[in-house]
């Protein structure tokens, strides 16, 4: 495919959900296409198109002739914040407001000089699905990229079921703490002794009309509209899972973990197409290579999460007094409402074993020979990238699918251990001792290993990802 002439190539147009968890794995997908011989249209909102290019400077979307970006407008006021937007405002904008330019944007592109060559297929996030029509009006295949973990996605797949069985909206908040969310759901198909808490968040409300809940209610019903789905997980990881999302949704096809099977691809064009809303600091690659391996604890909760200034300063002393190394991810928006502010003794009694830095290449950090584990928020980019890396986790999920992974993460996988919401130092500090020298650190350990290498199975070429990708080519994308 890839010396068909430009004109003549297959056109995918890409649009992630604009946030950087969503971005990453849709740009990863994007590349591979192109690699495959898709001529790519990438599409940002414009608020991230403005951070793209504070963070990464104006080279950052230039593209390629056959790689272009473009944008949409969001909805939302305009805002000059580094900061993710508002979650709840901007779905509710996204499903009302972005149809109109989303099909201006594929008319431009099928009257666009002759060397663009005319929109063949739309690649949507799972929670874009605004698309699916766009799709239906302009007569073209279209596949959602759900960028959650099989286990997350079934997750919302039973908002409609909890509605209609009554254990959401609850009757009061009250019931988040009181044992009620500990109820098991033994119905769920593909689960095991999975509880009202491991399901995503957004049933945790009293009010039937409560945004998120809706909006997820809306998006996974257009999942049946779509030619096929897409997951960035492999079927060794989520056998059960997989088997139950595909009764019902026959088309799914696992392609991941991305970042493994970008491994295929050998072109230093791709490095200038990056996505980090945030600047980058790699000099902490270069303070990882002063440390001994599997010595260094990797802290970061995320693009989205905040916790509270308490709960900032419960982490810190924790960490402190483990006496380990780490290397801490502290964006500046991580405390609501507030600049992230540590303790000065805190600074003072770890400076010579640690790093604390804004943000970092994630993917290079968790291959990285030094580090021995890792305190996460269970984001699903964070934890198929910790597996990767063959590293073990301390889970401390914050929102949506997250509580799913950490559930996963330390039952099915045996790769984690999960730390209580409401956080305490003694309790990070005994959890951080076991991660890096406890009988179940190793053990962890071992496990996240062996997962490593079925990940690295599943995308070398034969493998289940691997085949996949061709698959969902052939079948669904050139149809």
């Amino acid at each position: 495919m890839a010396s068909i002439n430009a004109s003549d190539k297959p056109h995918a147009v890409c649009i992630p959900y604009p946030a950087q968890g969503h971005i990453n794995p849709m740009l990863k997908l994007a590349k591979l296409l192109h690699h495959l011989g898709f001529y790519i249209t990438f599409v940002h909102t414009e608020y991230s198109h403005k951070r793209l290019l504070k963070s990464r400077g104006p080279a950052a979307l230039e593209g390629m002739p056959d790689f272009r970006f473009e944008t949409i407008p969001d909805g939302l006021p305009p805002s000059d914040a580094e900061a993710t937007q508002d979650i709840p405002s901007l779905c509710e904008s996204i499903s009302k407001t972005c149809l109109v330019p989303f099909c201006s944007l594929l008319s431009k592109l099928n009257n666009a000089a002759p060397e663009v060559p005319p929109v063949t297929c739309i690649v949507s996030d799972g929670v874009m699905s605004f698309t699916v029509k766009a799709a239906e009006q302009f007569g073209l295949p279209e596949v959602l990229f759900w960028t959650t973990s099989a286990c997350g996605f079934l997750g919302y797949t039973q908002y409609r079921h909890l509605m209609d069985r009554g254990y959401t909206p609850l009757k009061d908040m009250g019931q988040v703490t009181n044992g009620y969310l500990e109820t098991i759901l033994d119905w769920v198909p593909g689960t095991k002794d999975i509880r009202l808490r491991d399901i995503p968040s957004f049933i945790r409300t009293t009010d039937s009309n409560d945004i998120m809940l809706n909006f997820v209610l809306s998006e996974v019903e257009a999942v049946p509209k779509a030619k096929a789905l897409i997951l960035n997980t492999f079927d060794a990881l989520e056998p059960d899972v997989l088997n139950a999302i595909s009764v019902m949704y026959p088309r799914i096809y696992t392609v991941g973990p991305l970042q493994l099977m970008m491994n295929h691809i050998h072109n230093e064009r791709y490095n200038s197409l990056s996505s980090s809303l945030w600047k980058e600091n790699s000099e902490c690659i270069d303070w990882l290579n002063t440390k001994e391996p599997d010595s260094v604890v990797y802290v970061n909760f995320g693009s989205v999460t905040v916790v509270t200034a308490e709960q900032l300063t419960e982490f810190a002393w924790g960490l402190a007094n483990s006496k380990k190394s780490f290397l801490w991810i502290i964006r500046p928006d991580i405390v609501a409402g507030n600049s992230a502010m540590l303790p000065p003794e805190f600074l003072t009694e770890t400076k010579e074993r640690s790093m604390l830095i804004s943000w970092c290449p994630q993917e290079q950090v968790l291959k990285h020979p030094a580090i021995g584990g890792f305190l996460t928020h269970c984001g699903w980019n964070s934890t198929i990238e910790s597996i990767v890396g063959g590293v073990p986790v301390i889970c401390w999920p914050f929102f949506a699918e997250q509580q799913m992974n950490c559930r996963y993460s330390c039952v099915q996988w045996d790769i984690g251990m999960e730390i209580d919401n409401n956080v305490k130092q003694d309790e990070v500090e005994v959890l951080v001792k076991e991660l890096m020298d406890g009988e179940k650190g190793k053990k962890m350990k071992k496990k996240a290993m062996e997962w490593k290498k079925k990940a690295e199975e599943a995308t070398a070429p034969g493998g289940s990802s691997y085949i996949n990708l061709e698959k969902l080519v052939k079948e669904v994308l050139l149809q």
